[in-house]
């Protein structure tokens, strides 16, 4: 079957851009379609050299740095596409790509990361975040209306939709109306080696934003002088959570690769305080044979097997806020030996790539088998 494989935009490497180079494993002679490419030259070898089509938006001005200024214009840029040509469309959507349009006789798979949030439950979050002008934060307000509307106006696009967890799979029931298979992303498991020899620091690998929560963590080590927390990432709070920090949080800002590996495999234990939607790196820190500690909603039900359960790979705290979070600290620290760093070695081998594709091809099949192809 002639493929094509849409993705809302290539500009960084993310978790969505894990699951693309999936798709492209199993499809290898796909074309790919996105909004805008900008992903630099270091950083598209998972891509394999092909040619990646883009929409208008890509000639804008300033659009390499400020794309996403000009969302109210991706609806109609993805309307835009003629993939007239191909039998079977894949789109990796967090946002748009789902929405392309297809004809009956197509079959169009969509592997949705999250309705989008900027129109549903975020969208006081990215008014708060934009201008303080009255006028523009009324445009935009209206702006996000819009985007609601054809966000439900292209909800049945999909002929099967593919849920990233379980919780992105109640979004999609709540918001469009839809029953969708969940199929977690894949992880890069085989990076880390399982490590039983722990140092005495807890670590947050986060991307410094709002909504991660980190000023949280940050708080609550304060208030644990003898605990030490090592903050690893980059973002638009750096500078006030360095502000924030006592002497036992250490912010290292961006690091490589490796560098974030080895101070997963050495670290005590992983803190996470957000509300995510899956939660790569929660898998990646039992990958290292680290135990989890985080808020129990969202995604982090699917991968992490709380104290309580057979072989136990973390434990959950109930609210997002410092007392809840010391104490949940406290607990893992009464209960650690309980928790094995071999069994979150285990646990985490669920989400490697080859068991993503197995998955995927499978949905895929029972779709075209569906359709009589």
């Amino acid at each position: 079957m002639k493929t094509a494989i849409i993705h809302d935009w290539l500009d960084s490497l993310g978790g969505a851009e894990q699951v693309l180079a999936q798709m492209l494993e199993c499809f290898p002679e796909a074309d790919i379609f996105t909004l805008v490419d900008f992903l630099p030259i270091d950083k598209r070898r998972f891509l394999a050299d092909k040619n990646v089509t883009t929409s208008f938006i890509q000639k804008l001005p300033g659009a390499k740095n400020y794309f996403r200024y000009y969302l109210p214009l991706m609806p109609m840029a993805i309307n835009r596409f003629d993939l007239s040509q191909y039998d079977l469309v894949l789109s990796s959507s967090w946002a748009f790509a789902k929405g392309v349009r297809t004809t009956p006789q197509q079959l169009h798979v969509s592997y949705v990361y999250t309705p989008i949030r900027y129109a549903w439950d975020l969208k006081s979050t990215y008014l708060r975040s934009g201008s303080d002008s009255k006028p523009i934060r009324w445009l935009m307000s209206k702006a996000l209306n819009r985007l609601k509307d054809w966000d439900i106006s292209t909800a049945s696009y999909g002929d099967s939709l593919i849920a990233t967890s379980n919780f992105i799979a109640r979004r999609i029931k709540k918001y469009w109306h839809r029953s969708s298979q969940v199929i977690n992303p894949p992880v890069a498991v085989n990076d880390f080696q399982c490590n039983a020899v722990k140092d005495d620091f807890y670590i947050i690998v986060s991307r410094l934003v709002h909504y991660k929560e980190v000023d949280k963590l940050v708080l609550a080590f304060n208030s644990m002088p003898d605990k030490n927390l090592v903050v690893i990432g980059d973002g638009p709070m750096f500078s006030q959570l360095k502000k924030l920090a006592g002497p036992n949080v250490e912010l290292l800002g961006y690091q490589p690769r490796q560098v974030v590996i080895d101070y997963m495999q050495k670290a005590r234990a992983f803190v996470f305080a957000a509300l995510e939607d899956f939660g790569i790196v929660l898998v990646e820190a039992q990958a290292a044979g680290t135990p989890v500690i985080a808020y129990g909603r969202g995604g982090v039900l699917d991968s992490v097997t709380p104290v309580g359960q057979t072989n136990p790979t973390g434990l959950f705290f109930e609210e997002q806020n410092l007392e809840s979070i010391v104490a949940a600290v406290k607990q893992f620290e009464a209960l650690e030996t309980k928790i094995k760093p071999e069994d979150c070695a285990a646990n985490a081998q669920r989400f490697s790539p080859d068991i993503f594709r197995k998955k995927l091809m499978g949905v895929v099949k029972q779709a075209i088998d569906s359709r009589g192809y």
